[in-house]
């Protein structure tokens, strides 16, 4: 780019003379502007959550995955089932799926929806498939007496009605809803995303700002002041030539630290804040923070700067296992027996297997060493208490 020849041709043009105010060059600021936020429907949050924000789509993972890695166990009143039609069903729930798979799937649609809709494929009046839908493709449709009745699922131009109540003969309904508490709706569930909208789009504003900044050569904006004379202004085809002169000689990463040559007249002056001035780094750190926080999540298993001793991310850890993970996969459980096991039987109840989670090994050591040293138990009553069965019980079998 030559702007010696560009000035050239401002100074051969002829001046183009305008009624100009004399405040003109004062500059009004407006500091007081609405924010913008993200719509509310599920649509939206999942495309500026878990598709474009990496804290919420880690956090939906960390959740999701380790409540799907929970093996559920079947008992039937005080005996637990080892081989059953419906530990096969939910280990295979349907040809595309393992166990885990679908039911990451589940918990993943109650933490970006809060609701999660499963549909069972019956066979000889018994479950045979698992299906989760998407949340944004369901309807619920109220029954008379309000609660709901049915279901209906839409794509694109199609929509199928699915019940929502048990057979007859004891066969499940053909949907089922889970949902997280919501205050203001009697029939849809309230995510955890919905809750920390705020400070996801304050992460993503945060993000933005710096791709810009880095986009224009990491400096802010300035203004480029053409003062031939008061009353003289450029015309509207040299400021046009100007400003793409500009954009393509001195803006974007590539252009980073190219000297300004000016002449004739012209004015670099710079405007807006510096980063520092307005801290986004700490700035999207606290909206990860909070975001983190409305999904349960200890912010430094997702590598936020904090107190990050061992120590620390073991009682996190835990933490996070206790009241995030282990009261979904509880109430999932409660709501999948409550669904399915009228269908195979009576008394049917699943649980989670907690033995097999690593983070909470070190409670499960305390435990097995206070009931050890118990002399006031007998061994049956320690076998019990741990969770296994007495010794007559397994000589039995």
């Amino acid at each position: 780019m030559n702007l010696g020849r560009l000035l050239d041709s401002f100074r051969k043009a002829p001046a183009v003379e305008e009624k100009a105010s004399r405040t003109a060059p004062v500059i009004a600021w407006q500091t007081a502007g609405r924010p913008v936020w993200s719509p509310r429907d599920y649509g939206a949050l999942s495309r500026e959550g878990y598709c474009r924000n990496p804290v919420v789509y880690r956090v939906i993972r960390m959740v999701s995955e380790a409540a799907a890695s929970v093996p559920l166990l079947l008992f039937e009143g005080e005996e637990e089932l080892v081989r059953h039609p419906l530990l096969a069903l939910l280990g295979r729930p349907n040809p595309g799926q393992s166990g885990p798979d679908f039911l990451e799937q589940v918990y993943g649609h109650l933490l970006t929806a809060g609701n999660a809709y499963v549909e069972q494929v019956p066979l000889d009046g018994s479950p045979r498939e698992l299906h989760a839908l998407r949340p944004d493709r369901v309807k619920v449709v109220p029954g008379a007496d309000g609660w709901p009745a049915a279901f209906d699922y839409s794509n694109g131009a199609k929509t199928v009605r699915l019940s929502g109540e048990a057979g007859n003969a004891g066969e499940p309904a053909q949907v089922r809803q889970l949902k997280l508490f919501h205050p203001l709706s009697d029939h849809y569930g309230f995510a955890p995303i919905e809750a920390a909208q705020v400070s996801l789009d304050i992460h993503n504003a945060a993000s933005g700002w710096n791709k810009a900044l880095l986009d224009n050569a990491a400096r802010p904006s300035g203004a480029l002041v053409y003062g031939a004379g008061e009353g003289v202004n450029l015309s509207a085809d040299q400021f046009e030539r100007l400003k793409a002169e500009l954009e393509a000689g001195y803006q974007g990463a590539r252009n980073a630290g190219r000297p300004l040559l000016l002449e004739g007249g012209l004015d670099w002056r710079p405007m807006g804040l510096t980063p520092k001035d307005m801290d986004f780094i700490e700035a999207k750190r606290e909206a990860a923070r909070e975001i983190a926080l409305a999904f349960g999540v200890p912010p430094m298993l997702i590598g936020i700067p904090g107190d990050n001793t061992f120590a620390n991310y073991q009682e996190a850890n835990r933490a996070f296992w206790r009241q995030s993970v282990l009261p979904m996969v509880r109430r999932t459980a409660l709501s999948l027996s409550a669904w399915l096991a009228p269908a195979f039987g009576e008394g049917l109840k699943l649980e989670p297997d907690l033995d097999v989670i690593d983070a909470l090994s070190t409670e499960r050591e305390a435990l097995w060493r206070r009931v050890g040293e118990a002399d006031f138990l007998s061994r049956d009553e320690k076998r019990q208490a741990v969770g296994y069965g007495t010794e007559d019980d397994e000589a039995g079998e």
